[in-house]
C-alpha cells in the first residue's frame, strides 16, 4: 500500500503552500522592497523548480537532460533579455 501513496507530490503540494505562505508574508509584514523583491523572487524561483521536478515530472522520462538543458537555455535567454533591456533603458548604454 506503501507505493501507491504518492508520497513525493503529497510533500511538493505542501512545500509549495509553504512557499506561498512565505510569500504572502511578503504582503502582510511592513517589510523594504529590496527585501521583499528579493524574498517573492527566492520563493517564485524555488516554486518554479518544484513544480517542473515534482508536478510536470522532468526527471523521470529518458530524455530529462534534453528537457533540463531547455529550461536552461530558456532561463539564459530570459536573463539576457531582461539585463539586456536594463542596459539599454535604464542604465543608458547602447
Amino acid at each position: 500500500m506503501k507505493e501507491l501513496f504518492p508520497a513525493k507530490q503529497v510533500m511538493g503540494f505542501v512545500f509549495s503552500l509553504i512557499l506561498t505562505a512565505v510569500a504572502l508574508l511578503v504582503y502582510f509584514m511592513d517589510m523594504s522592497f529590496e527585501l521583499g523583491m528579493t524574498v517573492l523572487l527566492v520563493t517564485a524561483f524555488i516554486q518554479a523548480g518544484l513544480q517542473l521536478v515534482v508536478f510536470m515530472h522532468a526527471g523521470e522520462s529518458e530524455d530529462k537532460a534534453a528537457i533540463y538543458t531547455n529550461v536552461y537555455y530558456g532561463l539564459f535567454i530570459a536573463l539576457v533579455t531582461i539585463f539586456g533591456t536594463l542596459l539599454c533603458m535604464i542604465w543608458g548604454y547602447i
